[in-house]
């Protein structure tokens, strides 16, 4: 399964595909999008056909989108929450179920700690998948999106599988 993580933003938007296979995850691809414009809804319609293309050139299968999180500037955290809006809208466009996560259960699935800093993030993302280089920390951690992503999905496959053997 191909799983797509994003990590939005209005001036850097991380993206990561991964290749999640029976014991196994792979890195495919991985960058920071950065929209231009200075109107913030131009920043929205670029960033909105860039992830686009990107999910075009892609194919992901799966994707999953970091929650926003509360900071103390409120203005901030909305126009964030624009972004992410926009990056909600085009995995849905693609026709795909888009899987949210908060950043702390990223870092719980990726580090084992909640709490994580960026570098630390940075350092698993590349030890869960050797050959991986990403270009920014936004990028890391919409790597790291995906990888939480694709736990969670592989969870739930194997709880349904024993339930149904149970049966």
């Amino acid at each position: 399964m191909r799983v797509m993580g994003i990590d939005p933003g209005l001036r850097a938007c991380g993206w990561g595909v991964i290749e999640a296979r029976p014991g196994r995850l792979l890195h495919v691809a991985s960058g920071t999008l950065r929209p231009k414009g200075t109107a913030l809804a131009d920043r929205l319609l670029a960033l909105h056909g860039l992830l686009c293309a990107v999910i075009e050139a892609q194919a992901p299968e799966a994707a999953a989108v970091e929650q926003t999180f509360v900071n103390r500037d409120g203005a901030s955290t909305l126009k964030l929450g624009q972004a992410r809006g926009v990056a909600v809208l085009a995995v849905a466009q693609a026709g795909l179920v888009v899987g949210e996560y908060a950043p702390s259960a990223v870092k719980k699935a990726v580090v084992g700690v909640g709490g994580a800093s960026k570098d630390q993030i940075g350092h698993m993302v590349r030890m869960q998948l050797p050959g991986a280089v990403p270009d920014s920390a936004d990028a890391a951690d919409a790597l790291a999106v995906a990888l939480c992503h694709a736990f969670h999905v592989q969870s739930a496959g194997r709880l349904a599988a024993a339930i149904g053997a149970a049966r």
